[in-house]
């Protein structure tokens, strides 16, 4: 689906890539992970500037050891709107995978900063991605998009997100003192229980999993490096 350039989308558009969304929701597959096959792990981030939108995905090893970073820019062609995400996004994050091909480089799991299927129509932008990309991802949300879940009070304690069903679509973990909980929730090829095992093994000193926080880094210095160049 071609996405339009706007700040302001109809209504019939907008319930478009509603049905859009719940069509690729069908082709997501929810499975445990096995961890002890992961030895790449990547990170996703995107930030803008200039109109662009400036991609950028870690490579780490199983360590959390950064082995490669690529990045691309994308003209910015759809406006922010709670839960289309994806339609902002991916598009940058496609041209990153597109590079890493070229490499060879298949990571084994995806973190992204987003949502997976926390989301009213089950299709994050992690969720969205991983079946484009048909990889296993995860989204890990410092705010909760959809569902219902009780506050955790103490470093380490695990709430569930919960959908109108009263399905577990995610959990609420708080993994430090002193910071704000954050939503992890499967994307594809992956489960509820792995995606939150795998993110509490890849946070160290900080409250977010170290793919998406570096990938963040590389994005914020990137986008001043090209500030100063334009």
């Amino acid at each position: 689906m071609n996405i339009k350039k706007s700040d302001s989308l109809s209504n019939e558009y907008i319930e478009e890539l509603k049905n859009l969304q719940i069509e690729l929701s069908k082709r997501v597959v929810l499975t445990p992970l096995d961890e002890s096959k992961i030895n790449i792990i990547a990170g996703v981030d995107v930030s803008y500037f200039n109109g662009q939108s400036l991609g950028v995905v870690v490579i780490l090893n199983s360590s959390l050891e950064t082995i490669k970073v690529v990045y691309a820019l994308e003209e910015t062609t759809f406006p922010y709107i709670p839960g289309f995400l994806a339609f902002r996004e991916i598009p940058v994050v496609l041209k990153c995978f597109e590079q890493l091909k070229k490499e060879e480089i298949v990571p084994d799991v995806v973190i992204f900063d987003g949502q997976g299927i926390a989301h009213p129509r089950k299709l994050g932008i992690a969720s969205h991605a991983g079946v484009l990309l048909d990889i296993p991802t995860i989204g890990v949300a410092k705010s909760k998009l959809y569902g219902t879940f009780i506050p955790p009070k103490e470093p380490g304690e695990v709430t569930e997100l919960v959908d109108e069903d009263g399905m577990i679509v995610g959990y609420c973990y708080l993994p430090k003192p002193k910071v704000k909980p954050i939503f992890i929730s499967p994307g594809h090829l992956c489960d509820t229980k792995s995606a939150l095992n795998l993110v509490k093994k890849t946070i160290k000193s900080h409250k977010l999993p170290e793919p998406t926080r570096i990938a963040h880094l590389y994005s914020q210095k990137l986008k001043r490096d090209l500030e100063i160049q334009n």
